[in-house]
């Protein structure tokens, strides 16, 4: 391992660790602690059993994809990792978890969450494809 990894590493150790002195010095939270290790096991059994192999297989499958003067892999790679990101982020929004206590706070509902999620993947997914256009256009144009 490089010295930057294990700096990185370590820094995310330590910020585990103080993470854990802060919950363990709040009596209040003491019951939770089980749960939060139970959410912590599940979410990296998750990834590292289900969703590790399927953006493997799925960038593979665009490994495959047919050879052009402009790579298109990485076009596709962009948006869909931009709308797996923002997915995971807004999830609780979309879903309409906790609906009572933002209303109650804002006034607002969690209505339009997956309609401007929607819109901001086919948003990202544009732009990629506009920019690939622009880059075959260029290369096609510097060939000829």
């Amino acid at each position: 391992m490089t010295a930057v990894r294990w700096v990185g590493v370590l820094g995310c150790v330590a910020l585990g660790g103080y993470a854990a002195t802060i919950l363990l010095r709040d009596p209040t939270l003491h019951s939770s602690i089980p749960w939060m290790l139970a959410w912590f096991a599940g979410a990296l059994l998750l990834h590292d059993l289900v969703l590790f192999p399927l953006y493997a297989a799925a960038d593979r499958a665009l490994a495959l994809l047919p050879a052009t003067r402009v790579p298109l892999v990485n076009h596709v790679r962009l948006p869909l990792l931009g709308a797996g990101l923002t997915l995971l982020v807004y999830l609780p929004g979309i879903i309409r978890q906790g609906e009572p206590v933002v209303l109650g706070a804002s006034g607002l509902d969690q209505g339009p969450f997956l309609a401007r999620w929607l819109w901001l993947v086919l948003a990202m997914t544009a732009v990629s494809a506009l920019v690939w256009a622009v880059r075959v256009t260029r290369r096609s144009a510097a060939d000829g």
